[in-house]
């Protein structure tokens, strides 16, 4: 039973749970990512039963003709194990979502994993043509040259500020000048990317900023918002924007909410602002 605090935050603890959650968002305009809670599997036992879970979810977004996609972080398929094991099992996901045309992001996770992570986006989203998405950490001290790198291949970006807490040897740590690298990384991508960017942020200045970098470049965007946060934007939004909201569910929330507060202290004055909202 996931108590009334955490369930703002988590469609549910089962597929099911969450697949109602995402026709109910549907039916507001609002698309859904659907990411199944886990992470940081360090044997190849769970790290296959994610994959066989996310392949399951493909197909029952399918049948069900939902408007949603797949979020998956590296460490859940076995990055922890072996970058070998992480690419076989990440591959067999997204094979299985090509054949029936559904999206898969592949999230980042702390600053140790990007290199692997930006690989795997770079091989795959040139050989599903763009079928992929990876994000990216606006406070990472190396995404401007990332975004460089990525700025030629097709699928898509997300933007987001970044939700952990690397050292300041690796990451901006003052929140002005975060929001500044935010900017300038979000006008690079609309100037440069031959993809579609996907903002992730629920800061208004940024969705505004987004809006107007579109009319200037033309370069097609989303908004990305976590559920349980500024939900009435999100619907508000979607009246004229595409909008999705990322949402985890499964069994392992309560794993999941320790972990976030655990990494980073901000994340918990984050989700009070959004719950006092």
């Amino acid at each position: 039973m996931i108590p009334p605090l955490a369930r703002r935050f988590v469609a549910g603890e089962t597929t099911a749970g969450a697949l109602e959650h995402a026709r109910q968002c549907n039916e507001e305009g609002i698309g859904v990512i659907l990411n199944q809670l886990g992470e940081h599997y360090d044997r190849r036992e769970p790290a296959a039963e994610a994959t066989a879970t996310y392949e399951a979810l493909v197909e029952e977004i399918d049948l069900a003709g939902l408007d949603a996609c797949l979020s998956i972080k590296p460490s859940q398929l076995g990055l922890d194990v072996s970058e070998a094991l992480f690419q076989s099992n990440l591959d067999s996901v997204v094979t299985h979502a090509a054949d029936r045309d559904v999206f898969v992001w592949i999230d980042m996770e702390d600053h140790t994993t990007t290199d692997a992570t930006l690989d795997a986006f770079e091989r795959l989203a040139r050989q599903t043509d763009g079928g992929v998405g990876v994000c990216v950490q606006a406070n990472l001290r190396r995404t401007p040259d990332d975004l460089e790198r990525l700025a030629d291949l097709p699928g898509k970006i997300r933007l987001v500020k970044g939700a952990y807490d690397p050292p300041q040897s690796v990451a901006l740590q003052d929140k002005a000048e975060i929001d500044q690298a935010y900017r300038d990384q979000l006008r690079y991508l609309f100037e440069h990317f031959r993809g579609e960017v996907a903002v992730g942020s629920h800061d208004p200045e940024m969705i505004d900023l987004a809006a107007s970098l579109h009319e200037e470049y033309g370069t097609p965007y989303e908004v990305q918002m976590l559920m349980g946060v500024r939900d009435d934007a999100q619907r508000s939004l979607a009246t004229d924007s595409e909008v999705w909201q990322y949402a985890p569910y499964g069994g392992e929330w309560l794993a999941y909410f320790y972990r976030r507060v655990a990494e980073r202290k901000e994340n918990a004055l984050f989700a009070l602002r959004a719950i006092l909202s």
